[in-house]
């Protein structure tokens, strides 16, 4: 098993399902309401423990009932929470909209992720221990700036979602290996809509980028490489909550497993399409076995990168 560490936010997500979302000012008539684990961090965690990862998550829960139950979702999925540390006061939050469309708005309330400004004992050695580190933006910058540097130090390749999107430091890029943005994360990095020339730009930053763009599938770009694209499968997307982690949490397996980008890319597309299928953001993240029936391949075979069967999903299957 591939190790991985993420460092982290946890989140209790309150989903309220909408024909359509409201528009300011607006009152409309909700059709559900569920209360789920969530949390960019541990929505990766639980993604790459699915995927066959053996994970670790370190950040910090509230002493509430949000943060028993949120811990409870990270180690029913097999993922160590040693160093997942409950502070007082409420854990975070999410208030998340979702139309019948698929599509998402949410507004996140840091709560104990604001607790955690930095590495604590036993974090550092747990990182290096890891091939993978996973690093998000809901946590203090400060926090993931070490992080990267620890990773770094010992050698371990990081993994950076620039989300919510904000302005990096030129020390935690110098620190990134890859950094995985949405469309628009890049275009709020970067100042430029343009995927091609967005992720262009970022690469004087970092060596390699990966921008997921939704239906489109991702685009991939490297340093002294021509850019690569990888479709993303067909299906009728429910819920787009969840996706962008889950193409990372399933992307980090598949690195760490030593499989060739272009592979490694068209798996983890694979896991993000499930995901949107099913409602919710950890509820919905598949299985290694049901990522690897859909795909309808053994590790290692598959269609091409510029193609193949299932190309040109509906909307959500990775953003």
């Amino acid at each position: 098993m591939t190790a991985i560490a993420v460092l982290g936010s946890t989140n209790m997500d309150l989903v309220a399902y909408v024909p359509k979302a409201p528009r300011l000012g607006e009152t409309v008539t909700g059709r559900a309401f569920r209360t789920v684990p969530g949390g960019k961090g541990a929505n990766q965690a639980v993604a790459a423990a699915r995927c066959g990862g053996e994970v670790v998550m370190i950040g910090a829960v509230g002493a509430d009932e949000f943060g028993v139950r949120l811990r409870a979702a990270l180690t029913s999925a097999g993922i160590d929470t040693a160093a997942l540390r409950t502070v007082e006061g409420a854990s975070g939050t999410a208030h998340i909209t979702v139309d019948d469309e698929g599509g998402n708005s949410i507004i996140v309330i840091p709560g104990a992720n604001a607790r955690v400004t930095g590495l604590e004992a036993g974090d550092a050695s747990r990182i290096a221990a890891a091939g993978t580190l996973l690093l998000q933006l809901e946590l203090p910058l400060p926090a993931v700036l070490a992080g990267a540097l620890c990773a770094r130090a010992h050698g371990v390749r990081t993994v950076l979602t620039p989300a919510p999107a904000q302005p990096l430091p030129a020390g935690l890029l110098a620190a990134t290996d890859l950094l995985v943005p949405n469309e628009h994360e890049a275009a709020a990095l970067t100042g430029l809509t343009d995927p091609r020339q967005a992720a262009a730009a970022l690469l004087d930053g970092v060596p390699e980028v990966v921008v997921t763009l939704g239906a489109a599938g991702v685009l991939y770009a490297a340093r002294g490489r021509e850019p690569l694209t990888v479709p993303a499968p067909r299906v009728r997307a429910v819920d787009t909550t969840a996706a962008g982690d889950t193409f990372a949490g399933a992307l980090a397996v598949a690195l760490g497993e030593g499989r060739a980008m272009p592979e490694a890319l068209r798996w983890a597309c694979t896991a993000a399409a499930l995901s949107v299928q099913r409602p919710g953001a950890q509820d919905s993240m598949p299985t290694r076995a049901e990522t690897d029936a859909f795909a309808g391949t053994r590790p290692g075979a598959g269609p091409g990168p510029q193609g193949g069967p299932r190309s040109g999903a509906r909307p959500g299957a990775a953003s």
